[in-house]
C-alpha cells in the first residue's frame, strides 16, 4: 500500500519515527513519575496526564528541533527524514504546533498549577530550538527543559485532593514520641496544677489563612520538594547538551571529561537516600545510580579518549538513555517502592529500540 507521494505506507511510518527519534520517548515518563516520587505522592490519574503532556511535548521539540535545522541537516546529515524528502518542513512544523496544543491541554485537564508549568516548559522548547539551540544558553534551557518536565509531574500529582501521602517506608528510623508538658520546677504535678497553669496561659489563636492562600501553599509545596531531583535531573541534562553540541563534528576533549565529571557527582549525590529512607528504598538507590553511572560514564570515557563524531553520538545516545535509571535512583531516594524498579525495566526497552532509530 502506498501514501501520499506515492511511497509505502511503512517507509513514511519510518521516516516519521525517525524525525521524532521515538526510541527517546522511554526517557520521558519518568520525569513525571519521579516528580510524583520527590514530591512524596502516589502516582494517579492527574500524574498520567502530566505522562501525556510531557510525551506531546517532547515530541513537540523534536520536530521543531528538525524543521529549524533543515538546512543545516542539509550538508550534515542529508539522510535526516526532512533533507531527503521523505517529510516535508510543513507537515513538521504543523505536527510541532499540534502536539504543543494537545500538550498543553493535557495539562490544563491536570489543573491549573501543571498547565503553569507545562506553558513554561513549551515556551523553554520552542525558544531552544528557534533562538538558543547555537549559543552559549542552549545546555542551560534544555536544563530547564528537564527540570520543569519534572515538576510538571510533581504539581498535577498534587493537584488531586484525593492522592494519599506516601507510607514511611519499610525500616525506617520510627519518629520519637511526642513530649508531654511537665510543670514548673518545685511545683508538685497534679490536676490542680494544671488546671491553673492553663487558666493563667492564654491560648493564641493564629488566624486561618484565606482560601486562596491556602491553594497556593498546597501549590507550592510539591514543586519545592521536587526541587533538588529537578535539579539533578537538570545538570544531567546540561552535561549531555554540552557535548550534544560537537556530536556532527567531533573534536571537543574537554566537553566530554566535563560531562563525565558531572556524571560522576550525579551518581553520588543521587545514591545518598535520606535518613527517613527504608534500608531496601537505599539499597535500590544505590543500584540504580551505579546504572546510571554504567549508561553513561563508559560512552563519554570514550569519547573523551577519542572525539571522533561516532562516538560523541554514542555519548549523547548514552547519556539520553542513562536519564532512565536517573530517575529510578531520585525516586528510589524519595522513598516510592514501585516506581524505582518499574522506571528500570524501560532500559532494556530503549536500547533495543536505539538500535533502530537513533535518539540523536
Amino acid at each position: 500500500m502506498t501514501g501520499p507521494g506515492g511511497r509505502p505506507r511503512g517507509a513514511r511510518r519510518w521516516a516519521w519515527a525517525e524525525l521524532l527519534r521515538v526510541s527517546a520517548l522511554f526517557t520521558v515518563p519518568g520525569d513525571a513519575l519521579a516528580g510524583a516520587s520527590a514530591a512524596g505522592l502516589r502516582p494517579n490519574r492527574r500524574t498520567a496526564l502530566a505522562i501525556g503532556s510531557s510525551l506531546c511535548l517532547y515530541e513537540a521539540g523534536m520536530a521543531l528541533n528538525d524543521w529549524a535545522d533543515r538546512d543545516e541537516d542539509a550538508v550534515d546529515r542529508p539522510h535526516r527524514p526532512i533533507p531527503s524528502g521523505r517529510v516535508t518542513p510543513r507537515a513538521a512544523l504543523a505536527a510541532s504546533a499540534a502536539l504543543t496544543a494537545t500538550g498543553l491541554a493535557l495539562a490544563a485537564r491536570a489543573g491549573r498549577g501543571p498547565l503553569t508549568v507545562a506553558t513554561a516548559l513549551a515556551a523553554t522548547v520552542w525558544a531552544y530550538d528557534l533562538r538558543l539551540k547555537h549559543t552559549r544558553a542552549a545546555p542551560a534551557a534544555m536544563a530547564t527543559a528537564r527540570a520543569l518536565d519534572l515538576l510538571l509531574g510533581a504539581t498535577a500529582t498534587a493537584a488531586d485532593p484525593r492522592t494519599p501521602a506516601r507510607p514511611p517506608a519499610a525500616g525506617a528510623p520510627p519518629r520519637p514520641p511526642a513530649r508531654r508538658p511537665t510543670a514548673a520546677r518545685g511545683t508538685p504535678p497534679g490536676p490542680a496544677t494544671t488546671t491553673a497553669t492553663t487558666r493563667h496561659r492564654p491560648r493564641r489563636r493564629t488566624p486561618a489563612p484565606p482560601p486562596a492562600a491556602r491553594r497556593g501553599a498546597a501549590h507550592r509545596a510539591p514543586a519545592t520538594a521536587a526541587l533538588p531531583s529537578a535539579a539533578l535531573l537538570g545538570a544531567h541534562t546540561y552535561a549531555v547538551t554540552a557535548v550534544s553540541r560537537h556530536e556532527a563534528h567531533g573534536g571537543s576533549t574537554a566537553a566530554p571529561l566535563g560531562a563525565l565529571a558531572a556524571t560522576a557527582l550525579l551518581g553520588a549525590l543521587a545514591s545518598r537516600a535520606p535518613a527517613t529512607a527504608g534500608t531496601g528504598h537505599r539499597r535500590t538507590a544505590t543500584l540504580t545510580a551505579a546504572a546510571y553511572l554504567r549508561t553513561a560514564a563508559v560512552p563519554l570515557l570514550h569519547a573523551a579518549l577519542n572525539p571522533s563524531p561516532p562516538l560523541t553520538r554514542r555519548a549523547v545516545g548514552g547519556g539520553i538513555r542513562a536519564m532512565i535509571p536517573l530517575q529510578a535512583a531520585l525516586a528510589a531516594r524519595s522513598g516510592a517502592t514501585v516506581t524505582g524498579p518499574a522506571l528500570m525495566g524501560l532500559a532494556p526497552l530503549a536500547r533495543a529500540l536505539a538500535r533502530k532509530v537513533s535518539p540523536t
